[in-house]
């Protein structure tokens, strides 16, 4: 472990909206007004979940890589952050579409790959739902990813990798890449404690040999709210994501909350 942590504590932080793909929200032309309405209103990204099913199995589920290329397609400026699911998803289709993606953004696709936290999304397609084996299947595919965009000589695209803490794997995992997209225990109901994501975050950047973008997802009213997320900054907070779904209001809350800006200075 290096000496200290390397999330670089104290760079600007940034802020995005973060949408799931289900229920109410699972339709392209939500995410896509969501996502617009965002980039006009000073938000910096928009962080799309990546599921196949829910627990409800009425709710609509819509492909996030869809919703990704539509965004940026009519953006200019927002930075898209695709959660993938890399173990139960075929690597080669992964590195073409995130490829195409990064070039019809402009270089403004970043992915968070993750092991998933749906059973059933490995067991109703003949997925072996084992952790350890969606680990183990994770870590190949994230050097398969890589030698296809190298092997196509196209630019790569900054992959963060998702953990829940205080569970280590998916913390050294993201070390060894470009950032951390650090969850909690429920994080719905109240945001994290700070002394919380600060042990999070010092462990994960502490092994990283570069500083590296650590994200959260939380809830604040609006711009006002940048003070209490000053603390998080300090201990290596470099995004904020601004987690909208069916526990905040769904769509109509969402719709109301984007107008009313990140919570920056």
């Amino acid at each position: 472990m290096t000496a200290g942590p390397q999330h670089a504590p104290g760079r600007p932080v940034r802020y995005a909206v973060g949408l799931p793909n289900v229920g109410e929200f699972g339709d392209q032309r939500v995410l896509l007004d969501l996502a617009v309405a965002a980039e006009q209103h000073g938000w910096d990204g928009v962080h799309l979940w990546d599921h196949l099913l829910y627990h409800q199995p009425d709710w609509p589920v819509t492909s996030p890589f869809a919703a990704a290329a539509s965004i940026a397609a009519v953006t200019s400026k927002l930075h898209v952050i695709l959660t993938v699911n890399l173990p139960r998803r075929q690597v080669q289709d992964v590195a073409q579409d995130t490829a195409a993606i990064q070039s019809l953004s402009g270089g403004r696709l970043t992915i968070v790959t993750i092991i998933g936290s749906m059973d059933r999304e490995y067991t109703e397609f003949g997925l072996d739902p084992d952790l350890r084996a969606r680990g183990r299947a994770l870590d190949v595919r994230l050097q398969q990813l890589a030698g296809l965009w190298s092997a196509w000589r196209v630019p790569s695209t900054p992959i963060w990798c998702g953990g829940r803490w205080p569970s280590k794997p998916g913390m050294r995992r993201a070390a060894r890449h470009d950032g951390a997209m650090l969850t909690f225990a429920d994080q719905r109901e109240h945001n994290v404690p700070l002394a919380e994501f600060a042990a999070a975050a010092s462990f994960t950047g502490g092994l990283a040999p570069r500083p590296i973008d650590i994200a959260v997802e939380g809830a604040t009213s609006g711009p006002a709210d940048a003070v209490v997320l000053l603390p998080y900054a300090q201990a290596g907070m470099t995004w904020w994501i601004e987690a909208l779904g069916w526990w905040r209001g769904g769509v109509s809350a969402a719709v109301a909350r984007i107008p009313l800006g990140p919570p920056s200075a």
